[in-house]
């Protein structure tokens, strides 16, 4: 009798020898359990038992072996260190600058298979980045989503703002699922417009299904390129803006900060996005990386999609 490498118990060389040959066959050599069983004259069951002892044995020992282009440790790093629930890191090819095509792509891959029957999906629906993911998705044969609910008001232009819609109808479309809009401006002139169009019934109605998202997809921006004045983007710096997320902006540390721009926007309050399940932000750049740190760190996310320079960066 010895005692195998592992030290999991007494055992015959001949036993030992056994276990070895099985293994070798299923695993080397690609034959199959039934065949194997039939040369060896043992029983399948018999055969399936050897194989599962041979690997607590530590005869077998699995190796992954990862692909060029796939980055699973990173992605599990950056897991560790943000608490998110997911992460997706997308190696940009020759290192371009414009990362939002492989980003889309990436992201539509992702959410191709996460649809998988019965959210309401929240929308940041002005986002470029994410016009370029609902691109990329494909047509769902069944209903994979209950509503696809636009969270900030129109904003931009007035052809920016049919963009957007056309968006949520876009990707409802995709899913199978209900659109719903938000009939109004994401950004109005004076906090006292706001609080007079907050009592607007069709948005009383937008509100209550904003607390019922149970996936939202956004991208993260910044004070430089936000859809807002440039005295807005004057306060927001002062204040140590640095990044946002549906319109909320927050400083380094992920903190929001206070400017009269939060009391005139008409968008899901944080409140209500912060109780949504899965948030998944679509964004990179290495331009980006200080707002996507920031809203990383704040915990506005907890899913991200983001090119290898970024995510290398954020681990470091």
């Amino acid at each position: 009798m010895v005692r195998d490498s592992d030290g999991v118990g007494d055992v015959s060389k001949d036993h030992l020898r056994l276990l070895a040959r099985v293994a070798r066959m299923y695993h080397e050599q690609g034959i199959r359990q039934p065949e194997i069983a039939a040369a060896l004259h043992l029983s399948q069951p018999r055969v399936s038992r050897l194989l599962k002892e041979a690997v607590t044995r530590g005869l077998v020992r699995t190796v992954v072996t990862l692909p060029e282009g796939v980055h699973t440790e990173l992605e599990e790093e950056l897991q560790r260190r943000y608490a998110l629930r997911d992460a997706v890191v997308v190696d940009v090819e020759d290192y371009q600058d414009d990362v939002v095509p492989s980003l889309a792509t990436a992201a539509a891959a992702y959410l191709d298979v996460t649809f998988t029957g019965g959210d309401v999906i929240g929308l940041a629906a002005w986002s470029q980045t994410l016009q370029a993911v609902v691109q990329r998705l494909p047509q769902k044969n069944v209903q994979v989503a209950d509503r696809v609910i636009q969270l900030v008001g129109g904003l931009g232009s007035a052809g920016d703002q049919v963009r957007a819609t056309r968006l949520i109808a876009r990707l409802a479309d995709l899913t199978n699922a209900h659109p719903v809009f938000v009939p109004l401006p994401g950004l109005v002139a004076t906090p006292a417009t706001r609080e007079a169009l907050l009592q607007d019934p069709d948005l009383a109605e937008v509100q209550a299904q904003w607390r019922e998202v149970t996936v939202a997809l956004v991208g993260i921006g910044e004070p430089a390129s936000a859809p807002v004045r440039e005295a807005d983007r004057d306060e927001l710096r002062a204040v140590g803006g640095v990044g946002e997320v549906c319109l909320h902006f927050f400083d380094a540390t992920g903190k929001p900060v206070a400017s009269d721009l939060d009391r005139r926007v008409i968008g899901v309050d944080t409140a209500s996005f912060g109780a949504v399940g899965r948030r998944v932000a679509v964004a990179g750049g290495l331009r980006k990386l200080p707002a996507i740190r920031a809203a990383l760190e704040g915990g506005w996310v907890n899913i991200l999609v983001t090119d290898l320079r970024v995510a290398r960066r954020l681990c470091s």
